[in-house]
């Protein structure tokens, strides 16, 4: 089983950029779809987007679509999220997820047994 970390995120302003990044240990990590999901104050864990094992699909909540990509680069078991045209709407804790999903199932929380530490993402108005 791989275990994920994460890493950036931190303090941007309303339309800025940030990058997240989130790496895998272990040999098996193309074979693992791969998912963010983020919370907000006071709110569930929430989809964000998800990648299939060799990136050739991707998904996206209708609230990021346009502004967020999702990549993944599995010579250094390492997944992406660019964020552009942030907004505070878009202010939680960031979180990248391991499992094994296609289609819908891509995003549901209960499809990744196994998820990073989690990262701030902070967007100021």
């Amino acid at each position: 089983q791989v275990q994920l970390v994460q890493s950036g995120g931190g303090l941007v302003q309303a339309g800025g950029s940030l990058r997240l990044s989130c790496v895998a240990s272990g040999r098996t990590f193309n074979s693992y779809s791969m998912g963010w999901f983020r919370r907000a104050p006071g709110k569930e864990r929430a989809f964000v987007a998800a990648i299939r094992y060799i990136g050739d699909v991707t998904y996206y909540a209708d609230s990021v679509k346009g502004r967020f990509t999702i990549s993944r680069d599995n010579d250094k078991n390492t997944v992406y999220l660019q964020m552009n045209s942030l907004k505070p709407d878009d202010t939680a804790v960031y979180y990248c997820a391991a499992g094994d999903c296609s289609g819908y199932e891509c995003y549901a929380v209960g499809r990744y047994p196994v998820w990073g530490q989690g990262t701030q993402v902070t967007v100021s108005s």
